[in-house]
């Protein structure tokens, strides 16, 4: 895609699944990455597999919901590639169980029959918070970061924030999931209409479901062929699917896109 050579590119939650996939996709493009993520093992295997494909990468650990990690991983990509061109906001959760790293303890709570009336009626306020947290306000965090940098720089950029589905179809994930979904989707256009006088172009793309960790506990439940009926393409996406999408919006073939959220779903958005 033009204009991605050389470029340096930061992705948040770039240790597995669809961030993995855009560090990826990003060095097939000529980009520099920068992998940020709590996962130190896992994102030195993203590194790994950037440098393979013959790009340069670097990890920096990083705490989506604090504002001095995603500063600190602006400055390292500052001091290690010279600045920061394109940004990805991948972090991000399900459920509070993900955030302490305990799928299990997530799907045990499924499996004890918490419906979409217990949802609300009994919403755990705890849960609320933390998914709010990582998915709205660690996008807001590294906007932020990054946005200051870019307008420092003075040559624009590429914000790809990561929504969902669910950010306009409540039945595609819990209350909190969606709530920061569509706070993700809102933030975007804010961000967008904010940052076009610099140059910068902020978009979204909203995935369906898709083959990664996350969505793990569908299979984990048995309830994977109830999902894929759902999906008139009748199956679940690739994390290299939804890369494609975000490299495209980061690429100059997108440089009249600002403010849209794109939805690589497998038809399953009819709205």
């Amino acid at each position: 895609m033009r204009g991605l050579q050389g470029k340096v590119a930061i992705v948040t939650g770039g240790a597995n699944g669809i961030g993995r996939a855009c560090c990826e996709r990003f060095a097939e493009e000529g980009c520099d990455v920068v992998v940020a993520d709590l996962q130190e093992e896992r994102g030195a295997e993203t590194v790994a597999a950037v440098e393979a494909i013959g790009r340069r990468a670097i990890f920096v650990a990083s705490d989506a919901t604090s504002a001095e990690s995603n500063d600190s991983v602006v400055d390292e990509a500052v001091d290690v590639f010279g600045g920061v061109d394109i940004l990805v906001t991948a972090a991000g959760v399900a459920w509070k169980n993900y955030v302490s790293g305990d799928p299990d303890a997530a799907k045990a709570m499924v499996e004890a029959g918490r419906g979409p009336v217990d949802g609300i009626v009994d919403c755990d306020l705890d849960e609320w918070a933390s998914v709010i947290d990582v998915n709205l306000t660690g996008t807001l965090l590294a906007i932020r970061s990054a946005g200051r940098q870019m307008v420092a720089q003075g040559r624009g950029g590429a914000i790809v924030t990561i929504a969902s589905i669910a950010a306009k179809h409540p039945e595609a994930g819990t209350p909190a999931y969606g709530v920061s979904k569509a706070g993700v989707w809102m933030l975007t256009k804010q961000a967008a209409s904010a940052l076009a006088s610099a140059g910068i172009r902020v978009n979204s793309v909203g995935p369906g479901f898709v083959d990664t960790n996350m969505t793990k506990i569908i299979k984990d439940l048995g309830i994977e062929d109830t999902v894929v009926r759902t999906i008139p393409m009748g199956r679940f996406g690739q994390p290299s699917e939804i890369a494609s999408a975000v490299v495209f919006l980061a690429s100059d073939d997108a440089s009249y896109f600002t403010g849209e959220l794109i939805h690589p779903d497998g038809g399953f958005f009819t709205d």
